[in-house]
């Protein structure tokens, strides 16, 4: 267990020089903020955004106080499976080695919609769209000693309540936070059973899970009269981004821990470890969802440990 810090922050983040990150969503908010704190720590970082407008405006933004930084842009559509092979693809043919993937990218209470592939708009995008992303990106994950997933979750998780047979809301009416909590739940399952995976497997790659509290983001944009709950209550995107910074950084994770701000209800401060909720502990569930999730995305995760001279 790592200790509980109270005042853990950007100082405290280890050089990061010649480590490659991936960061989805990373155009705006807590990706973009957490994109930057990377890239002063000598990262590269690639911006994973379905927008190139956005993301070459992100890019700006970190040059603009960082002009050395070294920072890409590379089209990512995650309520598309084909984009998501595509990028995998794209990125495989650029790099050989993966330090750091945020799966940060997320959708928030929109009106019921579908994704390319006809997933449930939020589950499609935060759960099945990062899975099937993760695996694509597996091989070089493990082929890099030290690597992590970092899985960007929400307090909201502890509303969720996965119906495993109707995970595209087809046989009840839509409910948008429901759904919303569903799949931040599933990011937690997803996180704890890839984390067991992996440790089985006696792989070099650890695997956590954190959510920013009550952060003034975009990502409230489709919140309604929430929206000015977040802006009187919530804390900036500086501190929003910190939990995601220190479970990606923390050199005494070593894999299923859930970071979230330590102040009032959790909802902002300083990044601490914290414990999601005991449904998110259940072995059976998350593994009938990972089942799911390979069968629907098509995708699976290939865990046998790589001859040593690949290994980067």
């Amino acid at each position: 267990m790592t200790q509980q810090m109270s005042n853990w922050d950007e100082a405290q983040i280890p050089s990061q020089a010649g480590k490659i990150a991936i960061i989805t969503g990373a155009s705006g908010g807590l990706g973009l903020e957490t994109a930057q704190a990377l890239t002063r720590k000598g990262a590269t970082v690639i911006i994973a955004v379905r927008s190139a407008d956005k993301g070459n405006k992100a890019k700006a933004a970190i040059r603009s106080s960082q002009p050395d930084a070294d920072v890409h842009v590379m089209p990512l559509d995650l309520a598309d499976l084909d984009s998501v092979r595509a990028f995998a693809e794209s990125f495989a043919s650029s790099y050989t080695s993966l330090d750091l993937l945020i799966n940060n990218a997320g959708v928030m209470i929109p009106p019921y919609s579908q994704t390319k592939q006809g997933f449930e708009l939020q589950m499609g995008t935060n759960h099945f769209g990062h899975y099937a992303l993760t695996a694509r990106l597996f091989t070089h994950l493990k082929g890099t000693p030290g690597s992590r997933i970092v899985n960007v979750s929400s307090s909201a998780h502890r509303m969720g309540n996965l119906n495993l047979n109707d995970l595209d809301w087809q046989e009840r009416k839509y409910k948008p936070w429901q759904a919303y909590g569903d799949s931040k739940l599933a990011n937690l399952y997803f996180t704890l059973e890839l984390d067991r995976r992996i440790k089985e497997a006696g792989l070099d790659v650890v695997t956590t899970a954190a959510h920013p509290g009550l952060a003034r983001t975009e990502l409230d944009r489709t919140s309604g009269g929430v929206k000015l709950f977040f802006r009187l209550f919530g804390q900036d995107a500086v501190m929003g981004a910190l939990p995601t910074l220190r479970a990606a950084v923390d050199p005494q994770l070593q894999g299923g821990e859930y970071i979230g701000p330590g102040g009032r209800m959790k909802m902002k401060g300083y990044p601490v470890l914290e414990a999601p909720v005991p449904l998110a502990f259940d072995e059976k569930i998350a593994h009938q969802l990972w089942r799911i999730s390979e069968e629907r995305t098509g995708v699976t995760f290939d865990f046998s440990p790589l001859p040593a001279h690949i290994l980067h």
